[in-house]
């Protein structure tokens, strides 16, 4: 299984399970319309439970699910020395942004400090560019056994997935434990702030569109990948980034939100790999339009929006029936 796939199962799994979002602390008041979403109620569901498990193979499921990725025989993370650690993409052998911010986000969500920290360490080493138009961006493969960069270039989905994680563990372990995690998140906002084009370099955010880019370099900058969009994680940069775009970021959440319906307005619920800010389908050189590997995400992340913050609950309802519905019809 492709490590990605692997990762966003576990974090699906933590989805199911969680009942407190990292360190999150004070809440902000809620709007009306999302008075009782789980990040304004400190509230959350706990799927497994609801439907009958006990919390004891609650547990230990996760905890299985922890240990197979990150220490069984078939993981994907290793570890390099004292201080560093990566994620594996073991099918094409290098170590990508999408999965070392994966690692990242399951190691803050299960309170696992030391993985964390081992992980960002070895991205910031290795694929964070520290000069030039890139600064503060990454490069999203990399390959371990020439320790060779494949690609300067960066992936925004490596960058969302970076800031947020960052961010949570700022709120869960503090700032003056040996990384300040606010200060490495603001580095990467404030980095993506100044690119204004110069170099062929731009915003992770297509600012005239308020939507995620593919990638912000050159004409990638221009269309979108549906699973990059992540509403819920944009709420959390405007309540925690505190970087004085707080206005953009709750723009683009719901921007994303009015994309998601277009992008996802099959009858079947899919949606393509990459598109167009409208929606529309976008063919690339690599890969025709079609559902495939990036496409999974998609569910996740409107599950994720439809639990912690509430905004969209009528549409998101009615796009999980149609999915489930397509994925496992009933007789």
């Amino acid at each position: 299984m492709p490590k990605s796939f692997r990762c966003a199962a576990l974090l699906v799994a933590l989805g199911l399970t969680v009942t407190a979002l990292p360190g999150f602390g004070q809440r902000p008041t809620a709007p009306k319309t999302a008075s009782t979403a789980a990040f304004y109620s400190n509230t959350y569901p706990n799927l497994f439970r609801e439907a009958g498990y006990r919390q004891a193979d609650i547990d230990k499921k996760v905890a299985q699910a922890y240990h197979d990725v990150f220490e069984g025989p078939n993981k994907v993370y290793f570890e390099v020395g004292d201080s560093l650690a990566y994620v594996s993409d073991v099918k094409n052998e290098d170590a990508r942004t999408e999965g070392l911010s994966y690692g990242m986000m399951v190691a803050v969500q299960l309170n696992k400090k030391q993985v964390f920290d081992r992980l960002w360490r070895w991205s910031k080493k290795y694929l964070q560019h520290q000069s030039g138009p890139l600064e503060g961006y990454f490069a999203w493969s990399f390959n371990p056994a020439t320790m060779k960069r494949n690609s300067e270039g960066p992936a925004s989905d490596g960058e969302l997935y970076f800031v947020t994680s960052l961010l949570f563990a700022s709120n869960r372990w503090g700032n003056a434990t040996g990384i300040n995690y606010y200060q490495e998140a603001r580095r990467i906002l404030d980095a993506s702030w100044k690119k204004n084009g110069t170099g062929g370099v731009y915003n992770l955010f297509n600012t005239q569109h308020k939507q995620i880019s593919f990638v912000p370099v050159g004409d990638m900058y221009n269309w979108t990948d549906p699973s990059y969009h992540v509403p819920a994680f944009l709420e959390v940069w405007a309540e925690y980034a505190k970087d004085g775009h707080e206005q953009f970021y709750r723009a683009c959440a719901d921007t994303s939100r009015v994309f998601l319906h277009r992008a996802c307005a099959a009858p079947t619920g899919l949606n393509y790999d990459y598109t167009e800010f409208s929606g529309q389908p976008h063919a690339t050189k690599w890969a025709p339009p079609a559902f495939r590997y990036d496409s999974w995400r998609v569910p996740m992340n409107i599950a994720m929006d439809y639990v912690w913050f509430g905004k969209d609950r009528r549409w998101q309802q009615q796009y999980a029936q149609r999915f489930q519905g397509f994925c496992a019809p009933r007789a």
